[in-house]
């Protein structure tokens, strides 16, 4: 290719109820379902020492830095928790309080950037909220996160929890209307996102479903229910170790926290290490959902599924689902073919040797997913300038580093660059170090040098390359309801967006690293691999096809000129 340059992990919030009995000293905002209306305590509590900024505080100082000022390959903390850490917390915050559901801001999410959309996590049976503990520190970068607790011994009927929901989704939404509000379910989370979207279709909300509970009338703990209800106390203790299995897949968990970069024998030793910590404190499921609590989370689960799939019609949101193939508990992946087609505006991506636990077992990076959907934004649209978010160092080292791996040792890729003298240096000293350059190239075959290329880039000088790639790749009809997470999406999230010529322009006038292939599709198929354009066109089926998705380009492209 020739190329030339031109304490506890949450914030306390203010409560009306009293603290946790805990050394470590932490409080939750807590309104109970006849006191919704009057849910406005959900501001942090500045009277104990070492917790942060309220959230309407910092909205009004403004404070966090640009999307754009975000570093390349900036550290995001993903990797450094695991499931552990998941029980350890879960077994903290379950102490029973007598208190009613409630939100908190887990410490570790840190200062997002400004203007950051705000994000409520809506858990599982479980209730802790601590579900997103692998991905706190990645999405607190970008997102204001809000978790739902959902206390041990609470009863509240899933009506009150879906009003409870959304009084804060409508109340952040009064004060800014212009931004979108997240609202990630999992499992019975899901049921509850769904129910509040259908109730508010002129709110911007984006749902992020994962292995939504809508299937609960399929599911493998019907039948469980009676033999649940006339089993012994004392044998309750039993339960938590089958649903551990059934739930999710135990080496993926203990692989969560395992660095990637370690030779194989010390890998081993650390997933030995980690399984032999993880298989004794499954027995905390029992502290986690007691006997009662089960059974009552399961009879929630049934009216939340009819509630929320009575609804569906209703729900005009952005809708993400993300299902697994391996899970045992719920039928997911017959569920997203059944959303997909359900849900108007609705996406998914199928994880297919995932299991239910999905957020907590290895391989997966919520943020990566939502930003190689193009589903992170900060406004009523998608901008693909200014709501891009640039390559964190574990997407870096995934994508890059390992996926790659055995492509760039195969094909020993070597940059060279020309000084101003004219000499010819190897590697990438002739580039300019800052922007705006227009990188201009011809293809090799459909693009498979792009990975070397950017490796050159962000390895030797930190600076991340904007991609113009066909309109055609972002249209979402070619979609289905078992899209795998694939390699567009990860050029999506190494920067590639349509080419337009006022996107090339809003690139350079923030002093971006453009990529233009001026050859386009046609060059990168090399004319002819198996049928030409030409004869394609002459194909029925296939040219309607063509017509049509030129006509979606085409309208797409208007607003951007």
């Amino acid at each position: 290719m020739l190329l030339s340059s031109a304490q506890l992990p949450f914030l306390p919030l203010r409560t009306p109820i009293p603290p946790f009995h805990s050394s470590k000293r932490c409080r939750l905002a807590a309104v109970r379902e006849n006191q919704v209306k009057h849910a406005s305590s959900l501001e942090l509590d500045r009277s104990l020492p070492g917790t942060g900024d309220s959230h309407a505080e910092k909205k009004a100082m403004g404070t966090g830095i640009e999307a754009g000022e975000l570093s390349v390959r900036y550290d995001d903390g993903f990797g450094t928790k695991s499931v552990k850490d998941y029980f350890d917390m879960a077994k903290e915050i379950i102490k029973p309080d007598g208190g009613p559901p409630r939100w908190f801001c887990p410490v570790e999410c840190g200062p997002p950037i400004k203007d950051a959309p705000l994000l409520f996590f809506l858990p599982g049976i479980d209730g802790t909220g601590m579900g997103l503990v692998l991905h706190q520190k990645s999405l607190g970068k970008v997102f204001e996160v809000w978790c739902l607790h959902i206390p041990v011994n609470d009863r509240t009927p899933f009506e009150g929890l879906v009003k409870f929901v959304e009084h804060s989704v409508n109340s952040e939404h009064a004060t800014s209307t212009n931004k979108p509000i997240y609202l990630v379910g999992d499992s019975f989370g899901g049921c509850l996102a769904l129910a509040v979207a259908a109730r508010n279709p002129t709110v911007d909300i984006v749902l992020i479903l994962v292995n939504p509970a809508t299937s609960f009338a399929k599911s493998q703990l019907q039948p469980l229910l009676p033999v649940l209800e006339a089993l012994p106390s004392n044998l309750h203790i039993t339960v938590p170790y089958l649903l551990s299995f059934v739930m999710g897949d135990p080496l993926k968990m203990a692989m969560a926290s395992v660095s990637k970069d370690l030779p194989p024998p010390e890998t081993l030793d650390e997933l030995s290490k980690n399984l032999t910590s993880l298989l004794p404190i499954l027995s905390d499921l029992a502290d986690i959902i007691p006997k009662n609590t089960l059974l009552w989370k399961l009879k929630l689960l049934k009216s939340a599924a009819a509630y929320a799939n009575s609804r569906l019609h209703a729900v005009e949101a952005e809708v993400l689902l993300l299902a697994s193939g391996k899970d045992n508990l719920l039928p997911s992946g017959e569920e997203a073919d059944r959303l997909w087609n359900s849900l108007k505006n609705c996406r998914v991506r199928y994880f297919k040797d995932n299991g239910h636990t999905f957020l907590l077992e290895d391989g997966i990076n919520l943020l990566s997913i939502i930003k190689g959907t193009c589903t992170y934004r900060r406004s009523r649209q998608h901008d693909y300038v200014t709501d891009y978010l640039p390559p964190t160092h574990s997407e870096y080292q995934k994508h890059i580093e390992q996926e790659y791996r055995w492509f760039l040792l195969a094909t020993s890729p070597v940059m060279f660059s020309t000084l101003k003298d004219g000499r010819i240096v190897k590697g990438l000293a002739g580039v300019p170090d800052k922007g705006p350059v227009l990188l201009v190239g011809d293809h090799m075959l459909m693009g498979i040098e792009l990975s070397p290329l950017y490796k050159a880039f962000l390895k030797e000088k930190n600076i991340i390359i904007r991609g113009m790639a066909h309109p055609i790749l972002f249209l979402k009809k070619a979609e289905t309801s078992r899209q795998e997470f694939y390699h567009f999406d990860i050029l999506n999230i190494f920067g590639a967006l349509p080419v337009t010529p006022i996107n090339m322009y809003r690139l350079f006038s923030r002093g971006s690293f453009v990529l233009l292939y001026p050859g386009g599709a046609r060059e990168a198929l090399h004319r002819k691999l198996v049928l030409d354009y030409n004869e394609q066109k002459n194909i029925p089926y296939i040219r309607e096809w063509i017509e049509e998705n030129n006509k979606d380009i085409l309208l797409r492209s208007i607003p951007w000129f």
